[in-house]
């Protein structure tokens, strides 16, 4: 028994040890910073991720095309951490937060082929931006990603600058543009909601700042709702739920964030999307693009926002799962994943 405990407690800290090791930040090269938006203010009311609050948005759709399922109360919800129901708050409006978006397009790789789409994408982007307030970004990247357009609400200036994509070289380093556009999201105001809208393909070519296991930690410790529309699709799938195993709590969180890593290689925009409450889906032709957008826009306004304060203390990957107390026979689209550090 105490031989048992010894590996045990040497497979913890191996793995411990590896995975610190893969969390150290590593900077991206200095890009243009954008502004901060005008109008904003810095006490305004707002839900967001604190060190005691994890914020899980949630969009609760019918079967069959059937509809958004509105309406539903606190007492409608049952919210999992690493297995055990959490107290949770539910904000009594839909998201009706101004937007800050952040387009982040690949130009690298095959991502020419497809800009004759992304060419028309300004109008499509008016529905993030119904809100005057809102305002959005563009970045393309390659081997690395560059800022295209600062934040405007100018539909126009959005335009021009779709009409300047380059096409890059060899690389499509989507994990080093995920954590670019995440930053640039993190410094506008608290009360905007922050949308990172991914364009690319299924796999990251040569990210080179940006581990797997650091954007686990960094989109986990965020609150961007990341959508992905993808050029192919894909067969990677990845286990929402773990069971709450008492002493092997340590084990299976360990083997989480082994999952997230491992799914972050087969298809790292569809698992983003997953861990942050997103979206993902796949286009071919220009109406299916333009279908996807124009879906993934209006989604964002029909997230609940709910909000707990975690029960578990266990520093690292925790697992969310979100159902209804009653079965509407709804698809729930939620946050699966946080990041916890030790000592919060």
């Amino acid at each position: 028994m105490r031989l048992a405990l010894v590996r045990w407690a040497g497979f913890v800290g191996l793995h411990g040890l590896l995975f610190a090791g893969f969390l150290q930040a590593q900077q991206l090269p200095p890009i243009e910073p954008p502004k901060p938006m005008p109008g904003s203010h810095a006490d305004s009311p707002t839900i967001r991720v604190t060190t005691n609050e994890v914020l899980v948005p949630t969009l609760v759709e019918r079967p069959h095309g059937g509809g958004i399922v509105y309406g539903l109360k606190p007492s409608d919800f049952v919210v999992e951490d690493n297995g055990v129901p959490q107290k949770i708050h539910v904000q009594e409006e839909l998201d009706t937060a101004p937007v800050a978006l952040v387009v982040a397009m690949e130009e690298g790789r095959a991502g020419a082929l497809e800009f004759q789409k992304l060419e028309k994408l300004g109008p499509l982007l008016e529905v993030f931006l119904s809100d005057p307030r809102s305002q959005a970004a563009l970045v393309g990247f390659g081997s690395k990603p560059r800022l295209m357009l600062d934040y405007t609400h100018s539909e126009e200036d959005l335009a021009a600058a779709l009409q300047r994509l380059e096409p890059g070289d060899g690389g499509a380093a989507i994990l080093d543009t995920i954590s670019y556009g995440v930053d640039l999201l993190e410094d506008q105001p608290k009360e905007y909601r922050r949308v990172l809208l991914l364009i690319s393909e299924e796999r990251d070519h040569g990210s080179k700042h940006t581990k797997p296991a650091q954007l686990v930690s960094k989109i986990g410790r965020s609150d961007v709702l990341v959508l992905s529309i993808s050029y192919s699709p894909s067969k990677a799938e990845l286990a929402h739920d773990i069971k709450d195993n008492g002493e092997d709590r340590a084990l299976n969180m360990v083997s989480t964030l082994v999952m997230a890593v491992q799914a972050f290689k087969k298809n790292v925009s569809k698992q983003i999307a997953i861990m942050s409450g997103g979206e993902y889906t796949t286009f071919t032709g220009d109406r299916h693009f333009e279908a996807r957008v124009m879906e993934a826009a209006k989604d964002v306004r029909n997230r609940y926002l709910i909000t707990f304060s975690p029960s578990d203390p266990t520093p690292g990957l925790h697992t969310i799962r979100v159902r209804t107390v009653e079965d509407y026979g709804a698809k729930i689209i939620a946050r699966a994943n946080y990041w916890r550090d030790a000592g919060q």
